[in-house]
């Protein structure tokens, strides 16, 4: 998904270095008779590297340059001398990027560190010199191996945002605007639904000091699990949050539906993600008075711990923190 300068997909062609060739090289030096072969190896060809970057936060800069190619390995020479290896080619991604073949859609691997390296594809060998195929029977071989071309391939780099806490709702529950109000973010906020089509990350102050991050996922809606909308795009960031934070309005006709919906676009998704641990909270609630919260909280679903928030009026807002907190310490 593309949006501004927030890119999490992204397709990209690399190339690693062919294998330098082996040297034919036979010795000759003044007084020294049929010196037998003495030809060196052929260098390495360069890999192509997968390296995390902790700074790095969108796969943005992929966008004007898609091509990558590492450098081809030296050929081998006299005195057994090896050709030097090729330069290696360092591809730089943000920390929570996924890896897949862009032909077999297979995972190849995901970058979860700062500084992680791994190589996305081997150089070519070089290949052997003359030296190494002398034997009693030919004792001056004049031929040596060429170098192993290197390989290339189509890739889809894929990026899940790494947050403490995930904001799951249905458009225009107001998860922006929460955004908003807990940390210095500034999402675009209307109210009409999918007014945030990209994934927003915002840093929560704590008390004494302390804080999370916090990533307001685009809106989910009913079918986003098999794709409907640009549900699969959307859901992946999920992944990688420690907390859900389901956001519900309190204006919802019937909270709990609603809340079973979101969970099982979730489960059907991937059912790992019922193991994290998960809050409800209910925005908007500044529309309802003592009596209506009693009300609503007759219907609110059983099996999850809740709390009526709103952003405008600030109520909830510090509990809502505090809650977060002790559940990103257990």
């Amino acid at each position: 998904m593309i949006e501004g300068n927030f890119v999490d997909y992204v397709d990209i062609v690399a190339a690693s270095g062919n294998g330098g060739g082996g040297s034919t090289h036979l010795r000759r030096e003044k007084y020294v008779e049929k010196g037998g072969p003495d030809g060196g190896d052929g260098g390495r060809g360069g890999h192509v590297i997968i390296r995390g970057n902790r700074n790095l936060w969108t796969l943005f800069h992929f966008r004007f340059k898609k091509h990558f190619k590492a450098g081809h390995g030296g050929h081998g020479s006299k005195q057994r001398s090896t050709g030097k290896n090729g330069e290696n080619t360092l591809i730089e991604v943000p920390v929570g990027t996924i890896i897949k073949d862009l032909e077999t859609d297979e995972t190849l691997f995901e970058i979860i560190e700062d500084q992680e390296e791994k190589i996305l594809i081997n150089g070519g060998k070089g290949g052997l010199g003359n030296w190494n195929f002398r034997s009693s029977t030919n004792q001056t071989p004049i031929y040596a191996q060429s170098g192993l071309d290197g390989e290339e391939c189509a890739y889809r780099l894929e990026l899940k945002l790494l947050a403490d806490v995930g904001l799951v709702g249905f458009p225009n529950a107001g998860k922006s605007t929460l955004l908003s109000v807990l940390t210095s973010a500034k999402p675009k906020i209307a109210d009409y639904p999918f007014t945030t089509l990209k994934p927003n990350l915002g840093v929560v102050h704590h008390r004494d000091f302390q804080t999370f991050v916090m990533a307001d996922i685009p809106g989910i809606i009913e079918g986003a699990a098999e794709g409907k909308g640009l549900g699969h795009r959307f859901l992946r960031h999920i992944e990688r949050n420690s907390i859900l934070l389901f956001l519900i309005p309190a204006d919802t006709d019937d909270i709990k539906k609603e809340y079973d919906i979101l969970v099982n676009e979730l489960k059907k998704h991937n059912p790992e993600l019922m193991h994290k641990n998960q809050f409800l909270a209910i925005s908007k609630s500044d529309l309802l008075d003592e009596e209506l919260m009693n009300e609503v909280r007759k219907e609110l679903p059983k099996n999850i711990k809740t709390l009526f928030i709103s952003s405008v009026s600030q109520l909830g807002i510090q509990s809502l923190k505090d809650e977060l907190w002790k559940l990103l310490q257990d």
